[in-house]
Formats: structure tokens, C-alpha cells, sequence
């Protein structure tokens, strides 16, 4: 296998868990979001950016912004129609101040 390219984010999530009010944490499942995948999610939906754009800004190639991008768009669906919790962390990801 390949080993993945770092991604350059330029947002840290400064909360790492989200969970729904109906339960406590310890009842709840967990769907995992990496940095690169919530950074993906932030530059297409937030930002507004067309793909290949924020790929640029990730540094990373269009289709596996796209991959990433879907990746996190199915973990959050799945935590809000399942209701889970969203915890961020990993990734192969450099902060950048840019």
C-alpha cells in the first residue's frame, strides 16, 4: 500500500467530540472524523470552494479530496441519522497558518 501524502489543513478543530443531548457519551456509538476529512468538509461546504481548489489548498490531488470529502460527508450523515457522536482526530495532517 501507498503511504498517504500529508495533508496541510489550516483549521485544528478546537472541540474534538460532538454528541447529541438525548444520551450520555458512554451510551453512544462514535463515528470517527479526521482532521483531513473535517478540513475537506470546511473548505467545500463552509468555504464554498469548488474541489479543485481546495485541494490546492490541502495540497493534495482532486480525486483524493473528492475520496476524503465523501468519506467525511457519509461518517456525518451516518452520526446524525444514527445518532452518534462525532469525535475528530488523526490524520496525516501539518497545521498551516496560510
Amino acid at each position: 500500500m501507498r503511504p498517504k501524502k500529508t495533508r496541510w489543513v489550516k483549521c485544528a478543530p478546537g472541540e474534538r467530540c460532538f454528541k447529541p443531548l438525548c444520551k450520555p457519551l458512554s451510551r453512544l456509538k462514535v463515528v470517527s472524523l479526521t482532521i483531513d476529512e473535517f478540513e475537506a468538509v470546511r473548505l467545500a461546504s463552509l468555504e464554498g470552494l469548488k474541489q479543485v481548489d481546495a485541494a490546492k489548498k490541502m495540497k493534495i490531488s482532486r480525486p483524493t479530496f473528492s475520496r476524503i470529502v465523501k468519506n467525511a460527508h457519509m461518517k456525518i450523515a451516518d452520526a446524525l441519522v444514527n445518532i452518534k457522536a462525532i469525535r475528530i482526530e488523526g490524520g496525516c495532517c501539518k497545521i498551516t497558518k496560510k
